[in-house]
């Protein structure tokens, strides 16, 4: 046995065990009163923690010019300081574009503090009130007098007050919760104000002993006190009907400045605690089933063989948690944030690893069934499959960076895991397996591979039917559509369309009647009500506008004793929709010309690109119509899930092309039409193996992974099946289409 080939075995097992030492623990490690004793080296993204993501908007428009350029920044570090004081464990802030900031806080599910925290200006001004009753009377009759401007208290009094403020926030030092012993101990906020501001508040009090002085915060009048005397003290303070957290809060927002502009939600996902652990749970026990799936598939389908692909693909599920642990250090702006999304996506690039090893396992086959020997066919088998392993990967990883580009929250943890996977999949299954087989050999070990086999030798004319298979893509292709565009608005999910939606769970299975009786009697419109076939203690409640507070409040009263907890809470503002859309439309389009100029460079040829492009049209327009037709909107997960199909049938179609691409020195009396029903024919049980194996892992995230991830894997399930059809039937005979009837490849 070579010894660079025992230093290659020590290299494997290093890795391996360097991957296990940066993973654990992978999770947080809690004591019995939840108390992490242990932080976990994987960061979980906010739906499978709980946490909110918000997308806010800084409303620049009445700001000076010179005030515009730098009033994003200057809402961060005043946003950054309220956040910190709010004790959020590390919380993400950061700048997105020009006038927006995504804001993530990781465990926070108290929804109306947190935003009530972040949304508030915390304006803060000090004004005199108009002492003349006559010039009140006259602004009450809508004639408000020059200089002044009317408003309404608390009690709703109406109060005259001077425009010109005579101070403002920026002259407090301090602010904290007191308690007014006067109003039984009713909490409010005591103001202390900066060497400057105290002097300005003694002048102020001193020179209107007697008038009213009203405190404004955000253009609302708190209170109106009388000034008795002067107060020298630098000291004020802000009453109303405060809660005891109301007043720490306001003292906060108080205490740290307020924002240079108002700020207004453009998206929202708030996930509770139960839901994410739920989700954690879910996507474990599917990833894991998926896994068990393809490892025992392998190990008796291809027997000693695929017990080395399932070595590799270990390996390749430690690889990928070993990355995702450490590549926040190595690369401090790239965020390896675990998601459901990511778990699905760990669970697809194991299936899609599996797949380089079919191809190797199936040359290898093909080459000893030509009776070489066991080293030379096992030579021969990586090295003729390199090609199609490398070009399927590569376009895979147009997608996944793409969809990283364009993706927004859990879609990036998505795309994450997906270009991890599909570099350590090319690494596990060219280099590690093929290290492993060669150990073996060399120790002699090994002497045969018995596999079993699927399809033997078929020849099958694919291509005479074709015009047909193209008639009734054709046909599936224009219903699918019209159900798709007749449907409007109702096609696409809360993400593109704008709205709220709100997931509630009840202690026991509430009447749907008592619960569409309930909302209507807050007018809520055309809102959808849903219950989850597999919990219908879950309650999901779709609207047009943000109505949380309302419907969480009417639910309450209307059912005090089932309990009622907000898992999930959703709102993405119309604006913020057309953007989503736009940037999925971006990211496929994005990935169709990146992936069409790839392939036209690797076969030296774009008709075999654009007929490759064409069934990657045919099997996304198709699934689309199917999502459809099965009452499945079209969100950002479906997004990830057509990017994804695109990836994977360009994959498929790959096989027969390298295969083609082979056939055509060996074989130039053969038509086109001859050597493309060849090749489907020769690399006919690669593609059903390839898609069937990642099939078992999609089949296991639909049965197992839950709710959330359930249409995902729908569209999944039916884009790789029309995989399989569509490089069959359709892209493979298109490529005829484009070329002279009698043309030979190659002459």
């Amino acid at each position: 046995m070579k010894r660079g080939q025992v230093w290659q075995i020590f290299a494997i097992l290093a890795l391996a065990a360097a991957c296990l030492w940066v993973i654990y623990p992978p999770f947080d490690i809690k004591d019995k009163d939840g108390k992490v004793i242990k932080e976990g080296k994987i960061k979980l993204g906010l739906d499978l923690q709980g946490g909110m993501h918000l997308l806010l908007k800084v409303d620049t428009s009445k700001l000076p010019a010179s005030s515009k350029a730098d009033a994003a920044d200057r809402a961060i570090e005043v946003l950054r300081n309220r956040i910190d004081q709010f004790g959020v464990r590390e919380p993400a802030i950061q700048r997105q574009g020009t006038d927006e900031i995504v804001v993530q806080l990781p465990g926070v599910t108290d929804r109306e503090r947190a935003i009530a925290i972040i949304g508030q200006t915390a304006m803060l001004e000090f004004k005199l009130v108009a002492d003349d009753p006559d010039k009140l009377k006259q602004a009450i009759s809508g004639n408000v007098p020059d200089g002044y401007e009317l408003k309404y208290s608390e009690d709703n009094e109406p109060v005259l007050l001077e425009k010109q403020a005579v101070l403002t926030g920026e002259s407090i030092s301090n602010a904290l919760i007191h308690f007014d012993t006067n109003k039984f101990n009713e909490p409010g906020v005591g103001l202390e104000f900066n060497s400057e501001g105290a002097k300005k508040f003694a002048r102020i009090t001193g020179e209107n002993v007697g008038r009213r002085l009203a405190i404004i915060l955000d253009g609302k009048v708190q209170s109106a006190p009388r000034i008795n005397e002067p107060i020298p003290s630098g000291q004020a303070s802000i009453t109303g009907r405060f809660t005891i957290e109301q007043a720490k809060d306001l003292s906060t927002v108080l205490r740290v400045g307020a924002l240079p502009a108002p700020m207004s939600i453009e998206e929202e996902r708030t996930v509770g605690p139960l839901l994410g652990q739920d989700s954690i749970n879910k996507g474990v026990k599917a990833t894991l089933i998926g896994i068990t799936f393809v490892v025992v598939f392998m190990a008796v389908y291809y027997l000693l063989s695929g017990l080395i692909s399932d070595i590799a693909l270990i390996l390749n599920f430690l690889i990928i948690l070993g990355s995702m642990s450490i590549l926040p250090y190595l690369f401090p702006g790239v965020s390896a944030t675990l998601t459901l999304p990511g778990i699905a996506g760990i669970a697809l690039s194991l299936g899609m690893a599996i797949d380089a090893n079919v191809l190797i396992n199936e040359r290898i086959r093909e080459e000893l069934n030509l009776g070489r020997s066991l080293r030379m066919a096992v030579d021969h088998g990586y090295n003729r499959a390199f090609s199609a392993i490398l070009d399927s990967h590569v376009t895979n990883l147009i997608a996944a960076v793409l969809l990283f580009q364009f993706g927004t929250g859990p879609i990036r943890g998505f795309a994450v895991t997906l270009i991890i996977g599909v570099v350590s999949s090319l690494f596990t299954a060219i280099v590690v397996t093929r290290t492993v087989l060669e150990f073996l050999m060399n120790k002699g070990w090994v002497k045969s591979l018995p596999m079993l086999h699927l399809f033997r030798n078929t020849k099958i004319d694919f291509i005479r039917s074709r015009f047909i298979f193209f008639s009734i893509s054709m046909i599936l292709i224009v219903v699918g559509l019209f159900t798709f565009f007749s449907k409007g608005e109702r096609a696409y999910g809360i993400d593109f369309a704008g709205g709220e939606l709100q997931e509630y769970m009840f202690k026991t299975q509430p009447p749907m009647d008592e619960v569409r009786k309930a909302l209507d009697e807050l007018k809520l419109g055309n809102a959808q009500i849903q219950q989850f076939k597999e919990n219908p203690r879950v309650v999901l409640i779709r609207t047009a506008i943000d109505k949380n507070k309302l419907i969480t409040d009417k639910l309450k009263q209307k059912f005090p004793d089932q309990e009622i907890q907000i898992l999930k809470t959703e709102h993405v503002g119309p604006v913020a929709g057309q953007q989503l859309r736009a940037k999925a439309i971006y990211a496929i389009i994005g990935s169709l010309i990146g992936i069409l100029i790839y392939i036209a460079f690797r076969f030296k040829d774009f008709n075999f690109a654009l007929a490759g492009v064409i069934g990657i049209f045919h099997d996304v327009l198709l699934t689309l119509g199917v999502m459809a037709m099965a009452k499945i909107p079209i969100d950002l997960l479906s997004v990830t899930a057509l990017l994804t199909i695109a990836g994977y049938s360009i994959s498929d179609t790959i096989v027969v092309y390298d295969r083609v691409r082979e056939n055509r020195p060996l074989n130039r009396k053969l038509s086109l039409y001859e050597l493309i029903n060849l090749s489907v024919n020769q690399t006919l049980s690669r593609t059903v193996l390839t898609t069937g194996v990642t099939l078992l892992t999609v089949l296991a995230i639909y049965a197992w992974g839950g709710e959330v991830l359930s249409n995902f894997s729908f569209a999944l399930l039916v884009g790789f099946f029309l995989g399989v059809y569509s490089t069959v039937y359709i892209t493979s005979p298109l490529v005829l289409a484009f070329q002279p009837r009698k043309k030979v490849i190659g002459k």
